[in-house]
């Protein structure tokens, strides 16, 4: 049985758009690999981000999916991460049925100047996006208390900050290999994650002194020999990959669930958020009588005029 409704396990007909959970029995680790095809090549395109950021989306996304499926939840998880860089904020949320979606800001001045500066050079979000803290939040409604983690960005990649979230924050021991790339014009991106089951979870730095060390060592390096082609291989679905990988370690695949883009914007919403803003920007977003106004999720434009607002 899937968590997700019928209308979205019924469009996965591919191998692609997938959440696959999985367990190492002999190493007592639990995993689940996430694998985005089709449905975050259609979040790409819906934006015309140049190709660093679309990279970046991407990437937040596949994290964002892969965290959401560790929880039980009913409602969304968001992954936010908000900087001091060019690229100023990057968003990706997953509905406890599945619907994803992602976008980014970014000051395209700024970001112009910074890659013309660079040149070649490949770019790390400790210059992207400079100092900023990622968010992981879980809202279930305005009836329950809202969960949510917050980590200071680490390192040069997203991997590296989410891994020292969880030796940090949740003090579980991780390891994570993720890809993301463009192939044959369309978007791709996976993660594998590993993690100690729940009764070892007090092994922070990944068995260091402890009797489960060489088991986790073990399985490490069989990750690191996952390539990133591999990881985004069209022609090799995740349960494939994982035999590849893990199945001299009590391999365990479970049933897979599936991922859709869908938003959830609607015009009540956003004339609703225009009925809250002081009358000054109001009267700055209208021209004239009407104002166009775009999700910056989706990029569908709504059109509302003052009647809508129905202020006094």
């Amino acid at each position: 049985m899937t968590d997700l409704s019928d209308d979205i396990t019924s469009i996965a007909t591919d191998a692609d758009n997938i959440i696959q959970n999985f367990q190492l029995d002999n190493s007592s680790l639990r995993g689940r690999m996430v694998r985005l095809g089709s449905e975050l090549d259609d979040i790409i395109t819906s934006h015309e981000y140049p190709d660093i950021i679309n990279q970046l989306v991407s990437e937040t996304l596949v994290v964002a999916v892969s965290l959401a499926s560790m929880l039980k939840y009913d409602g969304i998880f968001t992954l936010q991460i908000q900087t001091s860089g060019p690229i100023t904020m990057l968003v990706a949320d997953q509905t406890s049925t599945g619907h994803i979606r992602a976008c980014a800001s970014y000051d395209k001045d700024a970001l112009d100047a910074l890659i013309k500066d660079r040149g070649n050079e490949k770019l790390g979000i400790d210059v992207l996006l400079g100092k900023g803290h990622m968010a992981f939040t879980v809202d279930q409604g305005p009836d329950t208390e809202r969960y949510q983690g917050i980590v200071e960005l680490k390192g040069k990649t997203l991997v590296e900050s989410v891994q020292h979230y969880f030796n940090q924050s949740e003090q579980i021991g991780s390891g994570i290999k993720m890809a993301c790339d463009k192939i044959d014009g369309q978007w791709r991106a996976s993660v594998i994650m590993l993690q100690h089951m729940p009764e070892d979870q007090a092994n922070t730095e990944a068995g260091n002194g402890n009797a489960i060390e060489d088991d986790w060592r073990r399985t490490m390096i069989l990750l690191e020999t996952c390539t990133a082609e591999e990881l985004v291989s069209p022609d090799l679905d995740a349960p494939a990959l994982l035999y590849r990988l893990f199945h001299e370690e009590g391999l365990r695949i479970f049933e897979p669930k599936f991922v859709k883009k869908q938003c959830r914007c609607e015009k009540d919403k956003l004339v609703n958020a225009v009925r809250m803003m002081p009358q000054d920007d109001i009267d700055h977003i209208f021209d004239e009588d009407s104002a166009k106004l775009k999700c910056e999720f989706c990029s569908k434009v709504y059109t509302i005029t003052k009647d809508d607002l129905d202020l006094e």
